[in-house]
């Protein structure tokens, strides 16, 4: 007499592991997962760009900011690297320009201008950019944006989280005031001045 499996035994195998394998998807979630890796590089960006700008300021003290200083007077600006609505729901004039010249979305910032050179090969572009983002208020875009004060120096970059993790009210929550010290509630941002 051969022994072995019966159809029935097989399909109840198959079915045990398909809810199981249901099951581990449910709980993994892989589109979070892709989301906030997202996230993730959406901070590394900005905290770069950010160092960079810091430095260029530090090596060029002495040159014009944003490239519209004349004679004491410098007008404030919102760049965005994809729409026209800015983070505060506002306008900003699209530049999808990523050149560390100071025609780039970082725009009037010649990193290129730095004695030891540019420290980042071009301006970064949000992994996502110009698709939708976790958002509550009326601009739910992925993209950067850069605004400038109309004082020398002044400027802040922001991002919208695309992850429940890492929006407002998240457990890693970035772009709540009280966590970046900005004014935009749905937005993280870094720079030297947050109130712009």
């Amino acid at each position: 007499m051969k022994k072995g499996f019966t159809l029935i035994e097989l399909l109840v195998v198959i079915a045990i592991l398909a809810i199981l394998a249901v099951a581990v998807v449910l709980v993994i979630n892989p589109a979070q997962l892709l989301k906030e890796s997202r996230d993730v590089t959406r901070i590394s960006d900005l905290n770069t760009l950010n160092n960079a700008i810091s430095l260029y300021l530090a090596d060029n003290a002495t040159t014009s900011w944003n490239g519209t200083y004349t004679g004491g007077s410098l007008t404030a600006t919102t760049t965005c690297t994809s729409g026209t609505t800015s983070p505060a729901n506002g306008l900003c004039t699209l530049v999808n320009i990523y050149t560390t010249s100071g025609t780039g979305w970082v725009l009037g910032v010649p990193l290129t201008s730095i004695s030891l050179g540019s420290p980042v090969g071009s301006l970064p572009k949000d992994p996502n950019n110009g698709a939708t983002c976790l958002s509550t208020d009326t601009v739910s875009t992925c993209f950067y944006s850069f605004k400038t004060g109309t004082t020398m120096g002044k400027y802040k970059l922001m991002a919208n989280m695309e992850s429940t993790k890492y929006a407002a009210s998240g457990t890693a929550d970035v772009e709540s005031d009280t966590e970046d010290g900005g004014n935009l509630a749905q937005w993280f941002e870094v720079g030297t001045d947050l109130t712009l």
